[in-house]
């Protein structure tokens, strides 16, 4: 193993995923929505209505980069935003209805895809495996 290719090796993973993610949305009837929607709708679909800067800090991304995604969302209608009644400077995100109906697809997708990643793996490597990639994305 030449140990200099593991972050090439990520690369990769993540473009398998994405592929995979992209095939299943399509499969599944979902369209105008990419990949890295998916996160911010998970986050919406487990945790209700979200500030923009706490879905920022969930899915890892700029607050910019956020907004234009969530813009999309909005425009395909499976999210809205809302002002905070006291705060008229804060605003949520939550999901419509579209939105919430996309929950036993988003269920369905992971769990295929959890199934299909971590094949062969005992749960005491995917933990480890887990420990390891919180570690290096520490050091980035």
């Amino acid at each position: 193993m030449n140990k200099n290719h593991i972050l090439f090796q990520i690369g990769r993973i993540h473009y398998r995923v994405n592929k995979f993610l992209t095939e299943e949305l399509k499969s599944h009837g979902i369209t105008g929505i990419a990949p890295s929607h998916g996160e911010i709708i998970g986050s919406l679909l487990m945790r209700g209505q979200l500030k923009m800067k706490e879905i920022a800090e969930i899915v890892g991304k700029d607050k910019s980069t956020v907004t234009v995604l969530v813009d999309k969302l909005i425009a395909k209608g499976y999210v809205k935003k809302s002002k905070d009644i006291d705060d008229n400077r804060i605003t949520f995100i939550s999901l419509t209805a579209t939105g919430k109906a996309l929950k036993p697809h988003y269920k369905a997708i992971s769990s295929k895809l959890k199934s299909w990643a971590y094949r062969g793996f005992t749960g005491e490597e995917r933990e480890m495996l887990y420990k390891y990639l919180i570690r290096l994305g520490k050091n980035m």
